[in-house]
């Protein structure tokens, strides 16, 4: 059943029975059919007795995998960073993007070393893992379908960009209300494949938007040591890998920046805090293992 909540300029509000947002008829007409599909169905396994069940796995299957392939080299700094938030708000992780596995790494060792209640959404651009069926089978095999809202901002097709207003208003709901959420952001945007393992990429404003609107918890994340190929990875932890080391910074205070207008430079200036946050973690694992 759905419901119309509120009507604004721009579209109607709509949620779901689990009042969760939904899209317009309009925003959904804009992608293809195995792009609606591939939503559809991700959508639904991130509400209510599924999103439970998935969990149920990412805790006691997904984290499992991980730490058989990393518990000889992984290193832990600050967790109780993560575990003294309040569970009553959502919580955004803001961390540095190097391999493909940073956030299923980060969300394993928040598994197995908390006890905090955990219901992860990570999103993610929509090519491939919602406009082929393998991306739906990654999405499920890997990250039990939290990857989750997609953006479609890269498609060729503009008219898409309707269909990503709507992933961030569900963006923006999944981190303003929801106990236990959860939410992984990589504000650089994507893959910093150059430099070394304290080089950044430039801040997107995108993960202040979202903060701004939504007044979550921030906690940054500094990953370094994992590698973009799997099978080198996981036999790392047998043949003397390079060391694994997640560090988890002090929730992060940004009242200042809500004081500020509601426009693209303060969504700027908060991404570039955060990716500040990140990089001071940075620098204390550079003075503690650089010499290493």
């Amino acid at each position: 059943m759905e419901e119309i909540i509120a009507k604004t300029p721009d579209r109607l509000t709509v949620t779901d029975r689990f009042g969760a947002l939904v899209p317009t008829r309009d925003e959904l007409a804009v992608l293809s059919t195995t792009e609606r599909l591939g939503f559809r169905l991700s959508h639904r396994m991130n509400l209510g007795a599924w999103k439970r069940l998935m969990t149920f796995f990412q805790r006691h299957v997904g984290s499992l995998w991980i730490l058989i392939a990393t518990y000889n080299l992984m290193n832990v700094f600050g967790i109780e960073n993560v575990e003294n938030t309040h569970e009553s708000r959502p919580l955004v992780l803001v961390a540095n993007h190097r391999s493909f596995f940073d956030m299923y790494t980060v969300s394993s060792v928040l598994f197995r070393r908390t006890n905090r209640k955990m219901i992860l959404y990570f999103p993610v651009r929509g090519r491939f893992f919602y406009d082929n069926p393998i991306g739906w089978f990654v999405n499920f095999v890997m990250g039990w379908f939290s990857m989750y809202p997609p953006f479609f901002r890269e498609a060729r097709d503009k008219r898409k960009r309707a269909f990503d207003k709507y992933s961030l208003l569900r963006l923006q709901q999944l981190c303003r209300e929801g106990e236990g959420h959860i939410i992984g952001f990589h504000p650089e945007g994507g893959r910093n494949l150059t430099g070394g393992p304290y080089d950044q990429l430039p801040a997107q404003p995108g993960i202040g938007t979202v903060v701004y609107a939504a007044r979550p918890q921030v906690v940054p994340v500094f990953i370094t040591g994992l590698s973009n190929d799997l099978p080198k990875q996981i036999l790392g932890n047998w043949t003397g890998g390079e060391k694994v080391r997640i560090w988890f910074g002090k929730p992060v205070d940004l009242s200042e920046f809500y004081e500020r207008g509601d426009r693209l430079r303060t969504h700027k200036e908060i991404a570039d805090h955060l990716m500040s946050k990140v990089a001071e973690l940075g620098e204390a694992d550079r003075a503690k293992f650089a010499a290493e």
